[in-house]
């Protein structure tokens, strides 16, 4: 069987093989050649269109899309971290500092290093001052997000910050941020403002120059790799200081017009107030105070009603303070001089079924009466008789009905009619001023225009803008003339007569100064009617009246407790800012104003430096009974130039009240003296008989 099978493959081996032969001989090729030779050409084209693909795709990577794969990078492997900028600094007109910046503690998380966010959270809570729970509750809901980064409690304080890293949890990243403190507190708070959490002023002046104020931010890049864990990190750019603000405000100041009307308001049970201390001749904001406010550290504690300025922001009727602008008008337009007569009588005035009362029947007034008195039927008539269209242009000319002060933003405009709108009953109330509304800085810019000698001048709270070492002093900015001096004269003294015989005699007059002013008391509008409880009392005035160094105007705003008048509510208040305010810019009495103190040199042998002049001798000191050495003269009788030469002589100090001859004198005659001691001398205007019938 073997050799069979044997026999047979060797048979099909020739046969195969002769075959082959036969196919070679005869020139045809043999088929696995061909195959083979397919294949390989398939595999060739394969690989040379894979290779052109490849470097197809890298020839777009690489040079097309270069750019957005670059963002991509970019995105992914860095972050871009803003390095707030410092806030310029803000001071009062004297340098002292009412807002800056400090380096704030905040804490923030890396939640994927945190495995407990629950109990990490109570932790941070309970180490804050002020954490409750919808807050504990926030801080747990970042953690749980695990996301790359979360806030946990932003710029808190110095304790706090010490209080959370003395935990030494894992996870927490502390980091600095820039904080505004205001170190005086409420101290013009709703004229400063505040800024938020992320360095941007919100309200006051850190929101009108919040660009200037905030600075140029920086920028740093932080690298990351695969886990988002820092590698390295650069600045792109250093952040820059924002420019400073001087303020006009006095800090002093400020602080008495703050207490003044805090204790107004509270005396009066009145619900607010404002105070503003203007100086009429440059326009510049010594003070401006607001009751009730909140202190700019912790702004969130306060609503937002307590927040505003009101002084530019919330207007009011002013009643019988409006009537100088209506006296102004009359006087301008030549259509009244101020001895003449207003019939007044009989105490009332009708317009159709309405009618308007004065507080009492004066009869006829001379016109400075009718102010003075604050007549309303008085107003009204020379309202009348200057007509809507005049009436409105003064109304105008004294800055109402418009935005006066580009220091604040969101200032309120107040409330004017339309001249042609106005009928009879309407100019009425206008000339009296009801049915228009002002505010309080409005009211003291349009008296400084009487004040300043008639120019109307932009007033401003911000004096200079410090640049980079530079101070760029803001100019005064004068954008109209109003009235004339002449009439601004004649105005000035109609406002005196206020003070002294007026409305608010007893109330407003300040010992040594003249006094210009006038009362407003309206009726507040609730619901649409005038109510016949809450009222606005006010009082607007400037001192010294011949040389006006400040303008001040306070509102009180429904008060409850000693009556509603503006004489009896708010020209006290006026009074006493009015005084402290003069002794702080030292100036002097413009009544009765004290001699020049004269010192007496008694030296043994004194030096003569030049020739001396003659000096005429004084017949009243030549006739005086000499005293003898050691004693007081009697000086009743002598005027006071006579009694202070007198004292000279014998090396004493001389205080003086009164006006006229000496009446009164401490020490008495015959009293034994010491020199350098003090006289007190009282002076009246009737000489009285020295005693024992002889005049010293």
């Amino acid at each position: 069987m073997a050799d069979q099978h044997g026999s047979r493959c060797k048979s099909l081996w020739n046969g195969s093989a002769q075959r082959l032969l036969r196919r070679d001989q005869s020139g045809a090729p043999p088929e696995w050649r061909d195959v083979l030779r397919s294949r390989l050409l398939i595999c060739a084209v394969m690989l040379a269109g894979w290779t052109v693909a490849i470097e197809a795709r890298l020839l777009y990577l690489q040079v097309v899309a270069h750019g957005d794969m670059m963002a991509r990078a970019n995105r992914q492997q860095l972050k871009t971290i803003g390095l707030p900028a410092k806030r310029g600094d803000i001071v009062d007109r004297n340098g002292n500092l009412l807002a800056y910046s400090v380096d704030a503690d905040t804490i923030g998380a890396d939640p994927t290093d945190i495995d407990h966010p629950d109990e990490v959270a109570a932790l941070v809570c309970r180490a804050l001052d002020d954490c409750g729970l919808s807050q504990r509750q926030l801080m747990a809901e970042r953690l749980r997000r695990k996301s790359q980064f979360a806030f946990l409690a932003r710029q808190v304080s110095p304790e706090e910050g010490r209080r959370i890293k003395a935990l030494e949890l894992p996870g927490l990243l502390f980091f600095k941020e820039s904080r505004r403190y205001y170190p005086k507190k409420e101290l013009a708070a709703p004229v400063l403002g505040y800024v938020g959490v992320d360095n941007i002023g919100l309200a006051g002046l850190e929101s009108t120059f919040d660009k200037r104020i905030r600075g140029r931010e920086g920028k740093m890049l932080l690298q990351t790799d695969a886990r988002r864990h820092a590698i390295s990190s650069r600045e792109e750019r250093l952040p820059t200081a924002g420019d400073g603000l001087e303020l006009t405000i006095d800090e002093y100041l400020q602080y008495i017009a703050d207490r003044e009307l805090r204790i107004g308001v509270a005396e009066n049970a009145a619900s607010g107030g404002t105070a503003v201390i203007l100086d009429p001749q440059s326009g510049e904001i010594l003070a401006m105070a607001n009751w009730p406010t909140f202190n700019p550290n912790d702004f969130n504690a306060s609503d937002i009603l307590t927040r505003r300025n009101r002084a530019v922001q919330d207007s009011y009727e002013p009643g019988s303070t409006f009537k100088v602008v209506t006296a102004s008008g009359a006087l301008e337009e030549g259509l009244i001089s101020p001895t003449d007569g207003i019939d007044c009588s009989p105490g009332y005035i009708t317009f159709g079924g309405r009618m308007i009362r004065d507080t009492h029947e004066y009869g006829v007034l001379p016109f400075t009466d009718v102010i003075a008195k604050s007549s309303n039927v008085g107003a009204i008539k020379v309202g009348m008789k200057l007509g809507r269209e005049r009436l409105g242009r003064y109304i105008s000319r004294f800055g109402f009905g418009q935005t006066i002060a580009p220091d604040f933003r969101g200032e309120n405009t107040g409330i004017v009619w339309n001249p042609a709108q106005l009928d009879p009953s309407a100019l009425a109330s206008v000339s009296m001023g009801y049915q228009v509304a002002v505010t309080s800085l409005q009211m003291a810019a349009a008296v400084s225009v009487v004040a300043n000698g008639g120019e109307f001048v932009e007033p401003h709270v911000v004096r200079a803008f410090i640049s980079n070492g530079r101070r760029e002093a803001v100019p005064r900015k004068v954008v109209r003339r109003a009235i004339t001096p002449e009439t601004a004269a004649t105005m000035t003294g109609i406002m005196e007569a206020v003070v002294e015989r007026g409305t608010a005699k007893g109330f407003a007059q300040i010992d040594g100064y003249t006094v210009a002013g006038k009362t407003g008391t309206a009726s507040k509008l609730v619901n649409g009617y005038y109510s016949k409880s809450d009222y606005n009392a006010s009082f607007v005035g400037f001192v010294p009246s011949r040389k006006p160094a400040v303008t001040i105007v306070v509102v009180i705003d429904s008060p409850h407790a000693h009556g509603f008048y503006g004489a009896s509510v708010s020209a006290p208040i006026f009074k006493r800012i009015a005084e402290a305010t003069l002794r702080h810019l030292g100036v002097g009495h413009t009544l009765n104003a004290p001699p020049p103190v004269m010192v007496a040199r008694h030296d043994s042998q004194p030096q003569q430096m030049g020739p001396r002049p003659a000096v005429a001798p004084v017949s009243s000191i030549a006739s005086a009974q000499p005293a003898p050495e050691g004693q007081m003269p009697d000086l009743r009788g002598l005027s006071a130039r006579d009694a202070l030469r007198t004292l000279t002589r014998i090396g004493l100090t001389a205080r003086i009240s009164g006006d006229g001859f000496v009446i009164e004198q401490s020490p008495e005659a015959g009293t034994l003296l010491a020199r350098g001691d003090a006289c007190i001398l009282k002076l009246g205007r009737r000489p009285p008989a020295p005693a024992g019938g002889t005049r010293p």
